[in-house]
């Protein structure tokens, strides 16, 4: 009697889920805006074959920018343009990255322009990346001599957090250069030449001396491999205290790109000190200009009492009959005679006998002492 096993199929593995490390996530949630604002300047490489030959040039520029938000918001951020021109086996070849940065790096565009033009044929790949609401927006055209093939994919962004792009990663190596400092397991998202969603890492090469122009200077070292499920690749970046690329070397490349003169430098501005005055006596009555303002205040002020008595000549009635009757009385407390003289002409005391009795007291004066008038009216 025959007997049939049966074998279980293994279930399938479920597609793994890629996702940024937290090291690489907390990079960028420390990335202050002073810091980006001094990765801003241009710079320019040249292309030299193993042989030493001049193939071309590499330039990369970041700077200030605005981008437009659905039609009518603008927002600050960063333009970043990167080009990569030359011939390699009499072939001219090229890439072009022009991207709006946010300052949260995170692309808002993106256009990726590559070319290779042999003799009677040409490829061209025209990659447009766009931020939409709560999706990345991809459309892919290439142009392979008279055959064009066109792709729309979008991702949702929820899936694309810790993503960076080819232009975003331009900023991040210049971050990490200066500080000189590249955090352990930094991996991010990005696309692979394939516009296929992977990693890619970074990690310290350390530093060395590098000779440019003719000045030997030291240099450090960063490693980046994207980790295409085809092909992994990888480059070797050296750069300068402030972020400019010392040298850019693809693994495997027969080109290297260096840097032949010596850039300027750039540092964050020092702020001046703030002056400190000693102080000194001041004697206003031994220096000139001071004793001069102070004359022309005094001159001002009599000016102006003078006027306000020529407007009210009643004044000196008023003042004339106080002190009359302040001679006549001599009081010993002043204070309160005057202000007993003139309680009858404030608008907010109660209206009453002009000739205050003795028995009456007064609102100036203490229950316990007595009117300077109580012996007068008696």
């Amino acid at each position: 009697m025959d007997t049939e096993t049966l074998t279980a199929l293994e279930p399938p593995e479920p597609p793994k889920v890629l996702s940024a490390s937290p090291e690489a996530l907390d990079f960028i949630s420390h990335v202050g805006l002073e810091e980006l604002q001094l990765c801003m300047f241009t710079e320019s490489l040249l292309t030299i074959s193993d042989s030493g030959k001049e193939l071309g040039s590499f330039t990369v520029s970041v700077q200030p920018g605005h981008y437009e938000i659905e039609g009518f918001a603008q927002d600050k951020c960063f333009l970043v343009h990167a080009t990569s021109q030359g011939t390699i086996d009499d072939t001219p070849c090229g890439t072009s990255v022009f991207a709006y940065i946010s300052q949260k790096l995170e692309t808002l565009e993106q256009h990726h322009y590559e070319y290779l033009k042999m003799k009677g044929h040409s490829l061209d790949k025209k990659t447009h990346m766009l931020k939409q609401g709560d999706r990345l927006v991809i459309d892919k055209v290439i142009t392979e001599g008279e055959k064009v093939q066109q792709e729309t994919t979008s991702h949702d962004l929820s899936t694309l957090t810790g993503f960076i792009s080819e232009a975003a990663n331009l900023l991040i190596m210049r971050l990490l250069a200066r500080r000189r400092s590249v955090p352990p397991n930094m991996s991010f998202l990005t696309f692979d030449a394939e516009r296929n969603l992977c990693s890619t890492t970074y990690s310290e090469l350390g530093s060395r001396s590098q000779m440019i122009g003719k000045e030997t200077v030291e240099v450090y070292g960063i490693e980046r491999t994207v980790q295409s499920e085809d092909i992994p690749t990888t480059w070797h970046c050296y750069f300068l205290t402030d972020g400019h690329l010392a040298s850019r070397v693809q693994i495997g490349s027969p080109v290297t790109m260096k840097c032949v003169q010596m850039p300027v430098l750039s540092e964050p501005d020092e702020e001046d000190p703030k002056p400190v005055f000693e102080k000194k006596p001041l004697d206003w009555s031994e220096d000139p200009e001071l004793y001069s303002e102070f004359l022309d205040r005094k001159e001002e002020l009599i000016a102006g009492h003078e006027t306000y008595i020529r407007h009210h000549p009643e004044m000196k009635i008023l003042m004339g009959d106080f002190m009359q009757f302040l001679l006549l009385r001599e009081p010993e407390d002043t204070l309160t005679f005057a202000a007993e003289y003139f309680a009858p002409f404030s608008t907010t005391q109660e209206q009453g006998d002009s000739f205050r009795s003795s028995s009456r007291s007064s609102p100036f004066r203490s229950s316990s002492r007595s009117s300077p008038f109580s012996n007068i009216f008696k």
